[in-house]
């Protein structure tokens, strides 16, 4: 069997957004890639989390042909490797469409960054794509919301924003690997959730001062960094 621990990896990761509660039946999908062979391990499509095994992982390839395994992929899969052909150093992605964020991705709305929670892990607002066109829908669906998503990031780190909203569709989130993709699902929506709150206490609320934001950020991430271990 083809990579045996990315498998696994990726199984827990789809596991895990259930146990957090940001899938209901089928919805959702988390995914994990390895450089060193160029291959990306998937959800099958449609197949209920509860009945998943790591043997039901979908090994394919760059360009999304099935290399091994007995069921389809995700119907996300275009997506996901569009985005690790794009973005360098992700070795995990997850999509879902978790209650508050995909809110906030319905109201065609970026999340502002309104406290210390959100700054810990996204270094600006978590960001929203352009709707895709009418053509882009008939067309081929899941790789123009791949490309709404780099032309979103054609400014922006996807390491210092580690995910995006899907406008009218829901998060897309990312990672070192799977499991660090599936705690930034979780963190997502719970920033969303929070965000939404806020704005409902305090519709005038301005984002959080930048000298917060940026001290906050930077203690988790970059070379300078001094939380956690080391």
């Amino acid at each position: 069997m083809l990579l045996k621990t990315l498998r696994e990896e990726v199984l827990e990761a789809n596991l895990e957004i259930v146990r957090r509660g940001l899938v209901l039946y089928t919805f959702g999908n988390a995914s994990g890639y390895d450089r060193a062979s160029g291959l990306v391990v998937i959800k099958p499509s449609g197949v209920p989390f509860d009945r998943l095994s790591a043997s039901d992982m979908v090994v394919t390839n760059l360009d999304s042909q099935v290399v091994e395994g007995d069921l389809r992929p995700s119907s996300d899969l275009v997506t996901h490797v569009l985005l690790y052909r794009s973005f360098d150093g992700l070795g995990g992605i997850v999509h879902t469409h978790s209650t508050a964020a995909t809110a906030w991705a319905q109201a065609g709305r970026e999340i502002p960054c309104f406290g210390t929670t959100h700054a810990d892990y996204f270094h600006g607002p978590v960001p929203v794509t352009a709707p895709l066109t009418d053509e882009e829908i008939a067309g081929d669906y899941e790789l123009n919301t791949g490309q709404a998503i780099v032309r979103r990031f054609e400014s922006l780190d996807p390491h210092s924003h580690p995910g995006v909203l899907v406008r009218s569709h829901g998060p897309f989130v990312w990672g070192r690997t799977p499991a660090e993709a599936a705690m930034h699902a979780v963190l997502v929506e719970e920033i969303a959730r929070m965000a939404a709150r806020t704005v409902a206490l305090n519709p005038q609320i301005q984002p959080i001062r930048r000298s917060l934001h940026d001290r906050h950020f930077l203690r988790k991430h970059g070379p300078q960094a001094t939380y956690g271990q080391g």
